[in-house]
């Protein structure tokens, strides 16, 4: 069994590590601090080929696998942790769900604009009463015509503010074999974006409106059916988020190590004293544990589908990791750490709120205790008996 990159890995790892020194390195504090989505990060990506890795090139992207999108968000996050967000998005996703069930049409109308950095899809998926029980949602299509009135409410949407058009899960029946999504473009008839707000970690959102908003059949991405097709892909997304996790946590190592070897207290560096070596040693152990079980999710699916157990293990563990990492990592860099002039302060918020974007560590630890027992645990109140039934 081979740990290791292979050569082609190792020489893809080196130019994007090259390009974003190159590129990237010079504001990577101040673009941490702008809420607004790094377009020119983008497009600079899209000629470099880090856009779309993931997609076929059929469909306006590179062929690559998920490995090498993993490898991209390390590579980038380790120069520039907010320019990570840009190789997610262009990978996984509402990006990917798009790319894998989208028609000719809507992939020319819109995934070749992504894909060129010079626009950005949202998407709608939680509501006010459904957050982690997603199958609660409300936001309803109702045929109308030669197309579909949508109405409902989304809440918590990444680029919401900034972007062009929108994957809407929505429901055109009951029950789960009654959801599907829609894609929604900015400025329909009907549908009115928020006022922005913000997230711990600087990034804005807004709530999704819509009344009576019609779009045209052509604007389905999935119909009634769909929702298990989109939860499939959710977990190839769980691994964009698992590996900025990791990444971020990485990133505030390095610095905290770095700060610990030039950093004097009591007439010694800090490397010296053995309370911040034992931190360290902790902080490489949940490094290299969760990293394995990131690689070894990436790379079984791009085998094949990928395993939910897996993923769930594998974000479950990075998301633990890379927040445990990024929180001691700004304990021993103190006052330096703490201040917004570093980048760790700024990772480490991120990283909390992974632990709940993209199923929360509960919810996940849910599946994972599912796969361990071979039982399916219900996270629903049991129905009332009928009237007069019997045990």
């Amino acid at each position: 069994m081979n740990f290791d990159f292979t050569e082609e890995q190792k020489l893809f790892a080196e130019s994007v590590r090259k390009f974003a020194q190159a590129h990237l390195a010079k504001d990577a504090l101040e673009r941490a601090h702008d809420p607004h989505f790094p377009f020119d990060v983008a497009k600079l990506m899209s000629a470099q080929g880090l856009m779309g890795i993931t997609i076929p090139e059929a469909d306006g992207g590179q062929g690559g696998s998920l490995m090498d999108a993993v490898i991209a968000i390390e590579q980038t996050a380790a120069v520039c942790p907010r320019s990570a967000d840009v190789v997610q998005f262009g990978n996984f996703g509402p990006i990917r769900t798009f790319a894998e069930y989208g028609s000719p049409y809507q992939k020319k109308k819109w995934l070749t604009e992504c894909l060129a950095g010079n626009a950005v899809i949202s998407l709608g998926m939680s509501e006010p009463d459904a957050g982690s029980a997603a199958t609660d949602l409300k936001t309803s299509a109702t045929p109308d015509g030669d197309g579909y009135r949508i109405d409902g409410t989304k809440v918590f949407s990444t680029f919401s503010p900034e972007a062009a058009v929108f994957l809407v899960y929505v429901r055109y029946a009951p029950g789960v074999g009654g959801i599907g999504s829609v894609l929604v473009e900015r400025g329909a008839p009907g549908f009115t974006i928020g006022t922005p707000q913000e997230f711990m970690s600087g990034e804005l959102w807004s709530e999704l409106h819509f009344d009576n908003c019609r779009i045209p059949a052509e604007n389905v991405l999935l119909g009634p059916g769909g929702f298990k097709k989109q939860m499939a892909s959710f977990n190839v997304e769980r691994l964009g988020n698992t590996a900025r996790a990791l990444a971020f946590g990485r990133y505030c190592y390095e610095r905290a190590r770095e700060h610990a070897n030039v950093r004097q207290q009591f007439g010694r560096p800090l490397a010296e004293f053995q309370g911040l070596q034992w931190k360290f040693a902790d902080m490489a152990i949940k490094l290299e544990g969760a990293q394995l079980l990131l690689y070894r999710a990436a790379a079984n699916a791009d085998r094949g589908l990928p395993s939910a157990y897996e993923t769930a293990v594998a974000k479950a563990a990075c998301n633990q990791a890379g927040f445990d990492v990024a929180h001691e990592s700004m304990q021993i860099m103190g006052a330096a750490g703490y201040s917004k002039s570093s980048l760790v302060e700024y990772c480490m918020r991120r990283c909390r709120g992974w632990m709940i974007a993209g199923g929360s560590i509960e919810m996940l630890k849910n599946r994972i205790a599912e796969h361990v027992l071979d039982r399916r645990f219900s996270q629903r109140p049991p129905k009332p008996k009928a009237p007069g039934a019997t045990e």
